[in-house]
Order: C-alpha cells, then structure tokens, then sequence
C-alpha cells in the first residue's frame, strides 16, 4: 500500500513541474514558432506521410524533395517558353504598326542585333567552320587554334560591319528591323525576304528606299577585316567579296526570320510581340 501511495503522489507531482519547466525555457524565436505552429495545423494525412522520415529536418523540405523530379520532367516545357528574340533578333510582327524609333530604341536594337543574339554567333561559326574546312586562310592553319582565329575574325568583321550599318540608318532614319510580310503564300513571304535585304523604310516607315548604308557598311567592313588577315590579297577584292556576302546572307537569314516566328508557334513554343 506504501508503494502504491508513492506512485501515486510522483503521478500526481509530474504535471506541475512540466509546467514549471516549460515556463522557464527562454522565448523562442519567430521562426521556430512558425514551425511548430505549421506542425500544429498539419492533416492527419501529413502526419501519417512523416511518421517513419525523422531523418529530414522539416515536412516542407520532404515536399520539396519529393517534386523535384517532376520540375527536372518540365524544364523542356519551360523552355519553349522562352522569347524567341535571342535567335532571330528584333522583328516587327505582321500585325504591328511600324513607327520611327528613338535614338535610344536605336541603340538597344544595334546591341541585341549585335551581341544577344544567338543567330549572330551560330552564323559566325558556320562560316568560320566552311573556311576551316577549305583552308582559308591556309595561314591560320588547322585544329582549335586556327578555328578560334577565323571565327575571331568573322565576328570582328560583323561586329565592325553592324556599327558602321547603325550609324548609317540612324543618320538616314532608315528602319533597322526586319518586318514579317503583310502576306500569305510561301511564295510570296520568300519574296518578301528576298526584297527586304536591298531596300528597307525610310523615316515615314512607308516609303522604300535602297538599302544603302546596309551594303557600304558590309564593303568597308571586309575592307577593314583584309588589314588582319595573312597573306598577299587585295583590299578591294575583299571588299567586293564581303558585299557579295552580304546579298547571299542577308536574304538567307531574312528567310529565317521570317518563317522561324511560324515553326515556333506548331512547336508550342511562345513569340511575344516584339
């Protein structure tokens, strides 16, 4: 009976001191807080989902875990619906008014033609690789190191080639952009690129006129882009060579842009107006 009696007073005695004790512990921090007030209002369902997981630190960081092989499943997904932009540069849609640009607009069209555009590098290497493969200029040699020059030296010629054509529009107010055909037709849209790599708008955006400053820049920039390159060449020659480049290419990448918006779009993949 003296036993029994015992065992009931220490019953009767551990609660208070629970108490006691829990009322002396410091105050918790705000984030703990948070945590035991989210493991308060937790389902029974969640409860069931953590027994047997005391091994991670919170039930939040489970859910995390546990979703992470379907975001790494939908990262193709996401990436269609990337803007289309960095490929083929800035465009005017076919249901957009053309407007003359500002300086400023000017300048942001030159630096993602230029240099964010992903279309811009990929054409370099192309041309660079050709020349790889033919040996020009048989100076540079081969492997990686011969490679890097001529792809240097493609995009230096661009780059100077863009400069020298962004000045000459500014200073003429002619439209830098490429605007998608305001047509149907396979046939008539290729037209359409075609006529767009010599001629372009002026200022009122209605009138055409030749695409000067387009094939000057491109003349003077394989003129500059001889002073770099080995070997005993004519500077007009090259000239020449980079004007003829210009005509070739330029309706090549036109034609890109302007059916790349529409493969895109059966792709599932998202073009925001530019």
């Amino acid at each position: 009976m003296r036993l029994c009696g015992t065992v009931l007073l220490m019953a009767a005695c551990c609660p208070a001191q629970d108490a006691s004790a829990i009322k002396d512990l410091p105050a918790a921090p705000s984030a703990t807080v948070a945590v035991l007030a989210q493991s308060e209002t937790s389902s029974p369902q969640d409860n069931q989902q953590n027994t047997g997981n005391e091994g991670t630190d919170h039930p939040s960081m489970m859910h995390k875990v546990k979703d992470l092989p379907g975001q790494v499943k939908d990262l193709p997904a996401k990436m269609k619906d990337q803007p289309i932009i960095w490929l083929i540069g800035p465009y005017i849609p076919h249901e957009t008014k053309l407007s003359p640009l500002t300086m400023r607009e000017r300048r942001e069209v030159y630096f993602r033609q230029t240099y964010f555009n992903a279309g811009a590098y990929f054409a370099r290497a192309f041309a660079a690789g050709i020349d790889q493969a033919r040996g020009i200029p048989y100076e540079w040699g081969g492997g990686i190191g011969g490679y890097g020059q001529r792809f240097a030296s493609h995009f230096g010629q661009f780059m100077i080639q863009n400069t020298l054509v962004a000045g000459g529009n500014a200073a003429l107010g002619y439209e830098p952009r490429y605007d998608i055909c305001r047509c149907t037709g396979f046939w008539r849209r290729t037209r359409h690129a075609i006529v767009r790599n010599f001629v372009t708008y002026d200022s009122t955006e209605t009138a055409i006129r030749p695409q000067v400053p387009l094939f000057a820049g491109a003349f003077s920039a394989g003129v500059i882009a001889s002073t770099w390159k080995p070997g005993n060449h004519s500077v007009l020659d090259d000239g020449l060579r980079a004007t003829l480049e210009q005509a070739g290419y330029g309706v090549a990448v036109n034609w890109v842009k302007e059916f790349a918006l529409d493969i895109l779009r059966k792709s599932g993949a998202k073009t925001p107006r530019n």
